[in-house]
């Protein structure tokens, strides 16, 4: 005769209504600015903004960096001077350098030398 499993966990619950895993609480982000005790955000940091920055150029939310509202009110407003004084690109295109066409370049017929310098004409004696 063949035993069922024993350690395998039911699905069903006593009164008949499925198991779940139940909410997913995810863990509770801290103010990097508030751990580091800053009280002005510096827009001339650019290696810290960039951090709060998306792929896209974009300004992070709250809910994904973990700031208070308090410093990401000064965040937003020193990201937007850095941008303003071309230290933080506005559009993603900025972050990297266009990609190089190699066939363009490749195929491309090389431009003309220029025509060599006229010969000085001697000057008569007379």
């Amino acid at each position: 005769m063949v035993q069922p499993r024993t350690n395998r966990p039911n699905k069903y619950r006593k009164d008949g209504k499925r198991e779940g895993r139940g909410k997913y609480v995810p863990k509770r982000k801290v103010c990097a600015f508030c751990v580091d005790k800053v009280e002005t955000i510096d827009y001339k940091d650019v290696s810290k903004l960039r951090r709060y920055m998306s792929v896209r150029a974009k300004i992070e939310p709250r809910r994904r960096t973990g700031t208070c509202a308090k410093h990401q009110r000064a965040l937003a407003v020193a990201l937007k001077r850095a941008r303003h004084l071309a230290l933080l690109p506005f559009t993603p295109a900025q972050f990297a350098p266009a990609p190089v066409r190699q066939s363009v370049i490749a195929t491309a017929p090389a431009p003309p030398p220029p025509p060599p310098p006229p010969a000085p004409v001697p000057q008569g004696q007379g």
